[in-house]
């Protein structure tokens, strides 16, 4: 059987028995036709489905209504975030559409240009960019960036206090008694990743522990570098007594590839995770982490588009949100009681 076409405006006039000029009026609530006439169209566009082309719609009035969230892959940090983005986008008249880049981050470096460059100037009226790969991206419509890329940008941007939310899982750890803290980091392209390194090591510092460079790994976000990172980490023969990943799901992947080796968590090590995704609070033992709020990242995010869209300014360029210590049950005292 073959899938039924698009339904047209001509489609709509044709079924209601008028001209495509009047249904063209009655989409665009112009004057000029009857009540009955105008009735019957609207009975007949809701019978059909028909739904006017963003592109013919953005030729014709300079604006689709539309905002474009561009995400490198969806996994519970951006699915966390989109569900901000569309508490934000209710009752705005706008709508969303969601890209992925389909795979992880390392093989789509600039992803960003390229589904910009697929969209400019037709399909969206601005775009949000989580964790972007690139700070100079060019593009004739308002941008918003969540958790951006290392370096200057022109970009108005959103993030969580990341330096903050570092020394506070590192705190954590050395107020339970601990002083080999490994740590597992994130993208190296990344703010977040390096801020929150930075607060590790300055956590560590005024404890007056010794950074071990040793127990350091890259970690990158991403489960399966990050549980190679962790096993590796926790093989050795002077292994440390707790980890801090800089993301939940290079936690999670920790407490596997600690429970690969026989090790129980929190007994025989400690994590600490940094987002607070659900996931955190599912996993076997829940995990402490530190809470970015997530899903209000992604309302920021929308609301600042769109008032940029509308031609508003922002009173700042670049959002900071609070970061907070949430306990759960996969770190304890060192040594054991």
């Amino acid at each position: 059987m073959q899938p039924s076409s698009r339904v047209t405006i001509r489609d709509v006039a044709a079924r209601a028995g008028v001209s495509v000029a009047t249904v063209s009026k009655v989409i665009n609530q112009r004057y000029g036709v009857a009540a009955e006439t105008n009735a019957r169209v609207l009975a007949v566009i809701e019978e059909l489905g028909y739904e006017a082309s963003l592109v013919a719609q953005s030729l014709r009035n300079h604006r689709t209504n539309v905002i474009g969230i561009l995400v490198a892959d969806l996994e519970p940090f951006s699915t966390e975030l989109l569900k901000g983005a569309a508490d934000a986008i209710r009752g705005t008249g706008f709508e969303l559409v969601v890209y992925s880049a389909g795979g992880r981050t390392s093989d789509h470096v600039g992803w960003e240009r390229r589904y910009l460059s697929r969209l400019s100037g037709t399909l969206i009226d601005g775009a949000v960019l989580v964790t972007p790969t690139v700070t100079n991206v060019q593009y004739d419509a308002p941008i918003v960036a969540v958790d951006p890329h290392t370096g200057p940008s022109d970009l108005l941007t959103i993030d969580s206090d990341n330096l903050k939310g570092g020394r506070l899982a590192t705190e954590h750890l050395l107020g339970l008694g601990h002083r080999r803290i490994g740590m597992l980091t994130g993208r190296s392209d990344l703010q977040s990743a390096q801020l929150r390194e930075q607060g590790y090591r300055q956590a560590l510092q005024a404890a007056g522990v010794t950074v071990d460079e040793s127990l350091v790994a890259v970690g990158a976000y991403d489960p399966e570098i990050a549980v190679d990172a962790a096993r590796e980490l926790l093989s050795g023969p002077d292994r440390p007594t707790a980890v801090f990943a800089a993301n939940d799901i290079s936690a999670i992947a920790t407490i596997e590839a600690a429970t690969q080796l026989g090790l129980r968590v929190p007994e025989d090590v400690s994590v600490v995770g940094f987002d607070n995704v659900p996931e955190s609070a599912l996993c076997v033992p829940p995990l402490t982490t530190v809470d970015q709020p997530i899903r209000r990242m992604g309302q920021r995010a929308v609301e600042l588009l769109v008032a940029l869209i509308r031609g508003e300014q922002p009173d700042s360029f670049h959002v900071t949100l609070e970061t907070s210590l949430v306990v759960r049950q996969s770190a304890r005292a060192f040594p054991s009681p």
